[in-house]
């Protein structure tokens, strides 16, 4: 018992270890995040002027929540730049051989590593989980109003099953006028089309209720038809107009809960376009835990004194983050397009360079 707590007790090599891995992870994200607002800002800069951006808003409803959405998102490259660039330091001044030549084991050393690791596992998720969220709804109505719309106000061809049995046609739908066209409401019971509902036009009043104008409503039972006919009529249609112009873009704006429950909602209609809603879900349980892996690959590499020193090391760590962030988006477009499962496209790389890790860690200095 005394055996395990020794080696679970934090001791001033582990303290040296974390602050400088999270020192130098959270410079690096001020160094290259300062760059990266530079450039964006170089590259908007005549957009923000075009469209009268108000300054308050350039730096409250942007910027302030650009800093966290690309800080989370490139995470695993932050991590990895600070496990290379301050163990390949401390590689070069032979202080891990020191480390090794006093008893300590190589894998007893890399805990204070993953003791870091699981600090950045841990903001990561809490961040890319329940703020970003809403720091990406502020950012991208900024985007909407100032530099690119895309968001439309009006809709062609909508069809989905907006409840169990229940399949709703909207030829158009105009957001601004709250107006929907040649609106279609068919109800099945086990397969088998019961009641059909046709209107010319539909309005959104409120919670679920529509009110319909110049309606057919055609009842089945077996060979018997029933019609009804009139001007106007208040219906229950279990869905919200906003729900008709829902884009891909807003997966980023709905924190875990709300995620969860619209793929659930949206599988429940029958919808079968939310590959980038799954994979936005998927990838926020494991992005966070590639911090793990970038940890394990980047000691591993960088533990062994090698001429050229840290350039070499640096250099490689950051062709292999390069690589991974290649293949994260290789795996989801390879998801959008219905070639693999979204669950398998989150989780592909990083058991790739897990297998990498574990490779280049029996190949490390012990």
């Amino acid at each position: 018992m005394q055996h395990i707590w020794d080696n679970i007790r934090l001791k001033k090599i582990d303290v040296y270890i974390i602050g400088k891995f999270l020192g130098t992870y959270f410079f690096s994200i001020i160094l290259i995040l300062s760059i990266a607002i530079v450039f964006d800002l170089t590259e908007k800069m005549d957009k923000f002027f075009e469209n009268d951006a108000p300054l308050r808003a350039i730096i409250l409803d942007y910027y302030a929540n650009f800093i966290p959405y690309y800080m989370n998102m490139f995470s695993p490259l932050f991590t990895f730049i600070a496990v290379i660039f301050f163990t390949s330091k401390m590689a070069s001044n032979t202080e891990i051989i020191a480390i090794l030549s006093s008893g300590v084991s190589f894998r007893r050393m890399m805990y204070p590593y993953f003791f870091s690791a699981t600090v950045i596992v841990i903001i990561s998720f809490i961040l890319g989980g329940y703020i970003i969220p809403n720091a990406n709804r502020k950012m991208l109505e900024f985007e909407n109003l100032y530099i690119k719309k895309f968001k439309s106000e009006s809709t062609r061809n909508v069809q989905m099953e907006v409840d169990k049995g229940m399949v709703l046609y909207m030829e158009r739908y105009d957001l601004r006028r709250n107006r929907g066209t040649r609106l279609s409401l068919e109800k099945f019971d086990d397969k088998k089309l019961v009641s059909r509902l046709t209107a010319e036009t539909a309005e959104w009043d409120s919670a679920y209720v529509w009110k319909i104008t110049d309606y057919l409503i055609r009842d089945f039972d077996g060979l018997h038809e029933t019609l009804r006919r009139g001007e106007k009529l208040d219906t229950i249609i279990p869905i919200q107009p906003e729900e008709f112009f829902i884009t891909s873009k807003e997966a980023a704006e709905m924190n875990n809960m709300k995620l969860r429950a619209y793929l659930d909602k949206q599988k429940e209609r029958g919808v079968g376009n939310i590959q980038a809603f799954e994979d936005e879900y998927y990838k926020r349980y494991t992005m966070p835990l590639a911090a793990y892996i970038m940890t394990l690959i980047g000691v591993s590499l960088s533990s062994r004194k090698v001429r050229g020193g840290t350039g070499i090391n640096l250099g490689v760590g950051i062709g292999l983050s390069a690589l991974y962030i290649f293949f994260s988006t290789v795996s989801t477009s390879f998801s959008v397009s219905g070639s693999m499962s979204s669950v398998l496209a989150a989780w592909l790389p990083n058991i790739v360079f897990l297998l990498v890790g574990i490779i280049l860690y029996t190949k490390a200095p012990k």
